[in-house]
């Protein structure tokens, strides 16, 4: 910890992150013992402000957590009525057989949600049972005890200069104590990534393994909507390049989530997932979906893939992980927000738990041990070879072996591959582009394919420029030479947001820049640069996306 002076304030828990997973922690703290002092802390300008998920939603972990919420009046009221799963080619699409599908693909019992409206609904709930919520205080610093031990964070620092010394209307932020410290950053959080790294909770777990999704919401034509109809998509345009899908939910007031995935273990660095997504949709069965409609918002993250296997020790001493800093996301299913309700559940029934038996700061190991033997081990465990093998067979082989072993591991228990590795981390999977073909990309249209700047309009992301940059570079000579030489300036594409370019001034050799304030904090380029040049932390609380209802 530095030693700037600040104020600290103490808790029972102090919880980092308003998430599905923070939130259901702090509800169900409060649940357990309405005298507990419990305090969650957002980055983002409102609760919701950075949630953006598909989503459509199994009520499994809300159930547990608040049986009622159907009476309470929990924005979830889209029920899905219809499954459709396509294979895609270039003009066309082949429909898949609901039957050949694993009963836990069906998702009629799920509903298509809003999740950042979720969340608001969740804090009032929290806020109800006395849960104190602090939107716009972002956690940039951990607090370590004499013996190593996680004692709290430090929050709501603002007014830095550019080049990190205290400007003039600098405040230092406050400490926060807490007997434990949840965190719940969301995917490759800054804090979780430096616990990771600390106590080594990743020492006996698979490499972590990631996806970047990327969303925009359209009001359609009436004539075209059939709400609560739910459609997943594989193939075209990705084919060999790499893999992914995409889903299209039909909402309530005639308004379609588009969203597509790009796996980031992909080798060809002239890869440009974001205009994958854009190409997308024109394929027949999009453009005719969409014409006639108007995008009203974008947005896009990283989400976790590693799986079962890729969890890594969810607990140490001082505080646990919850949901996506630990990697739930169920990847057949494309599902996470029940896991990470779950998960906050637990941590929070562990955590009480030691507090009334006169524990502080110390491991949760019962939350560790039920991570993985409640209902999130069951969820994930018979699902765990399928991204392996999907990126070791492509795309078809995957479907055919990953079909199988997942439908025998759901209805026996028994997977016939046992536990697959994943292998080399997405940065490392990268190959130089003296190896690849060179991947050419349609300018966008303006009506149905939108250039990155466009659509970033559409997340309302906003950064106070006279701030330190969030996103730490180690070196600029590593940038050009390794970056723009060897990988033809992947950064430039993996990027969502259009945050990095190189630029060239009057013949003068290429310059890595980097326009944070495009930042909408997908974290894909702390996970994909194959240089590991690039480090993501938060920038001052409020900044970033402003998404009201992704």
């Amino acid at each position: 910890m530095s030693d700037i002076e600040r104020e600290a304030m103490d808790y029972d828990v102090v919880v980092v992150g308003a998430g599905p997973s923070g939130l259901s922690a702090a509800i169900r703290l409060k649940q357990l013992d309405p005298d507990l002092d419990v305090v969650v802390l957002e980055k983002g300008s409102e609760v919701g402000a950075h949630i953006v998920s598909g989503a459509v939603m199994d009520p499994a972990g809300l159930d547990a957590l608040i049986p009622d919420w159907k009476d309470k009046g929990a924005p979830i009221t889209t029920k899905v009525k219809k499954d459709e799963f396509y294979m895609l080619g270039e003009g066309g699409q082949i429909r898949l057989p609901n039957m050949m599908m694993p009963p836990l693909m069906n998702n009629h019992h799920c509903y298509i949600v809003s999740l950042a409206n979720v969340c608001r609904w969740m804090a009032e709930q929290a806020e109800a049972l006395g849960v104190e919520i602090f939107p716009g205080m972002a956690c940039s610093e951990l607090v370590y005890g004499e013996t190593g031990e996680v004692k709290g964070v430090v929050a709501g620092e603002f007014g830095r200069n550019p080049d990190g010394t205290p400007g003039p209307g600098y405040e230092p932020g406050m400490v926060l104590n807490g007997k434990y410290v949840f965190i719940s950053e969301g995917v490759r959080g800054s804090l979780a990534k430096e616990l990771i790294a600390r106590y080594e909770l990743d020492k006996e777990c698979d490499v972590p393994k990631f996806g970047l999704g990327m969303k925009e919401i359209w009001e359609i034509d009436p004539a075209k909507h059939r709400e609560g109809t739910v459609t997943h998509t594989m193939g075209w345009p990705l084919g060999s390049n790499a893999g992914g899908g995409s889903f299209i939910y039909h909402m309530e007031n005639n308004q379609v989530c588009v969203g597509f995935v790009v796996h980031l273990n992909y080798a060809n660095p002239t890869l440009f997932p974001y205009m994958e997504f854009q190409r997308f949709k024109h394929h027949p069965m999009l453009k005719e979906l969409l014409e006639g409609g108007k995008r009203v918002a974008y947005g896009a993250r990283a989400i976790s893939e590693g799986g079962y296997q890729s969890i890594p020790k969810s607990c140490f001493p001082g505080g646990a992980l919850l949901g996506c800093s630990s990697g739930l996301i169920n990847v057949p299913r494309i599902k996470g927000i029940h896991n990470a309700m779950h998960s906050g559940k637990e941590a929070a029934e562990a955590a009480h738990a030691a507090i009334k038996a006169g524990r502080a700061s110390d491991e949760l190991t019962d939350y560790n041990e039920g991570l993985r033997t409640g209902p999130v081990g069951k969820d994930l465990k018979p699902v765990r070879n399928v991204k392996p093998l999907w990126s070791k067979f492509g795309l078809l082989g995957g479907l055919a072996f990953g079909g199988l072993d997942m439908w025998l591991g759901s209805k026996t228990g028994w997977n016939p591959f046992g536990t697959m590795k994943h292998g080399k981390t997405d940065a490392q999977s990268t190959k130089d582009v003296r190896e690849c073909q060179p991947i050419e990309y349609p300018k966008p249209d303006g009506k149905l394919s939108f250039d990155r700047l466009t659509n970033v309009s559409f997340s309302m992301t906003s950064h106070e420029e006279s701030q330190p940059c969030h996103l730490k570079l180690a070196n600029e000579e590593l940038a050009v030479r390794e970056d723009l030489g060897r990988y033809a300036g992947i950064s430039s594409r993996y990027c969502p947001a259009g945050v990095y370019e190189f630029v060239e001034d009057d013949g003068a050799a290429p310059r890595f820049v980097i326009n944070f304030s495009n930042c909408v904090h997908c974290k894909t380029c702390d996970i994909k640069d194959p240089t590991g040049n690039i480090t993501w932390t938060v920038p001052q609380g409020g900044d970033g996306p402003n998404y009201p209802n992704m």
